[in-house]
């Protein structure tokens, strides 16, 4: 069936789910550059304390969001088949928004372990959002159109850190101080559930306004996904003991380890070893992920043609982009410890970041590849146990680095 003409009513659902992962990577990010203000001795906003938080009792804190996220990816992706994902993305959006807006209550008058436990809430919440786009995304997205919108949709979580880092580092240094930081994320949270509620839909078959030709084209060229997934009985034993999938499991558990330390780390250690205050440090630190962004397009431009002139097969092409993403980021990481110069510094960081993009094609679509019936639960199991790293990588640092001031 040819595509219909012009923007319709699958493009309006790619932007609520592009602009969904927007702020769960905004909410999730906020407190990279956050805790460098609230734990600052030179005070950038006099009016607000200083935390008196140690190193290794700040990377628990930047860890701590994923024990939640380990617990909830899974169900996710299994609720949001059962349930449809509507409700489930509503839900997650709106807890998070609430727990971002207390963020600063609970900081300022329970302390870091206090603190620590309402970022797991979060995390709790947020396992249930990506999962649950990814279903969604499985039941909109026609066939020819699935890398480019699945790329689009999912660099939303660069969008959110390439617009929080810099806004946040402003609002950090200016008189409203760092709380404004958790206000403006968790007050942009409830807006958009308020309009998912009344837009959002689980599939185009429950769409009240979608085109009958736009239905008709989208069901007949989702190969693999079926109107009926709901009622299928879930194939537990097959995904669990399947090679690909834990296969994507280590991809997803070695990238995440490099992608969750330099985001939660990246703005401290500028902070502390390049001395950059709060306002340019938001900016430098936003730099490699907007390289990560420009990067995307390009990966995702070159596995459409790669894809559809058939150069490669599928799964040589999620390869190819896999280890771009892995070695190439892995490769500028090791020269870090070799360089003392800040602008060299910033570079090895910017083209590590950047080559990570090249998972856009790679590991994070390749749920939709094995299983189109079952992508949030696939994708839940694997980010799931991938997001492991996330916890590790942020809590070790905090504990092997004690002077942060010392480091070169």
């Amino acid at each position: 069936m040819s595509r219909p003409p012009g923007l319709g009513t699958r493009h309006c659902q790619a932007l609520m789910t592009f602009s969904s992962i927007v702020l769960d990577f905004s909410i999730r990010s906020n407190l990279s550059i956050g805790i460098v203000a609230m734990t600052d001795n030179t005070r950038p906003n006099p009016s607000l304390p200083v935390l008196p938080w140690t190193s290794s009792q700040k990377g628990i804190i930047l860890g701590s969001l994923f024990w939640g996220y380990f617990l909830t990816t899974a169900p996710g992706g299994h609720l949001s088949r059962k349930w449809g994902p509507k409700y489930l993305m509503f839900a997650a959006m709106l807890v998070c928004a609430v727990i971002s807006i207390l963020c600063p209550f609970i900081a300022l008058n329970y302390g870091w372990f206090a603190f620590s436990l309402s970022r797991v809430v979060l995390g709790l919440a947020q396992g249930f959002l990506l999962p649950s786009v990814h279903t969604h995304l499985a039941k909109w997205t026609p066939l020819q159109e699935r890398n480019r919108t699945i790329a689009i949709v999912i660099s939303g979580s660069t969008v959110g850190v390439v617009v929080t880092m810099p806004i946040a580092g402003y609002l950090a240094a200016s008189s409203w101080g760092w709380p404004s930081i958790f206000y403006c994320t968790g007050l942009c949270g409830v807006l958009w559930s308020a309009v998912w509620l009344f837009v959002g839909a689980d599939s185009p078959e429950s769409h009240p306004s979608i085109s009958d030709r736009e239905r008709e084209y989208i069901i007949t060229t989702r190969i693999g996904s079926s109107s009926h997934s709901q009622t299928m009985k879930t194939p537990w034993w097959p995904i669990l003991t399947s090679k690909p999938v834990w296969a994507l499991t280590v991809a997803h558990f070695s990238h995440n380890w490099g992608k969750w330390t330099l985001l939660t780390e990246l703005s401290s250690y500028l902070r502390h070893v390049y001395g950059y205050d709060i306002k340019s440090n938001g900016l430098i630190s936003a730099l490699p992920h907007l390289c990560s962004l420009i990067m995307m397009v390009v990966f995702s431009w070159a596995a459409d043609v790669i894809n559809s002139r058939e150069l490669v097969s599928l799964t040589s092409s999620r390869k190819i982009s896999s280890t771009i993403a892995q070695w190439g980021g892995a490769i500028a990481l090791c020269g870090l410890p070799f360089i003392s110069s800040p602008t060299s510094a910033v570079t090895l960081l910017t083209v590590s970041i950047a080559l990570g993009a090249a998972s856009y094609t790679g590991s994070l679509p390749n749920p939709l590849d094995l299983s189109p019936n079952f992508t949030g639960l696939v994708l839940g199991i694997t980010f799931g146990l991938g997001s492991l790293s996330a916890i590790l990588g942020p809590s070790l640092t905090g504990f092997i680095v004690t002077d942060e001031v010392g480091l070169i």
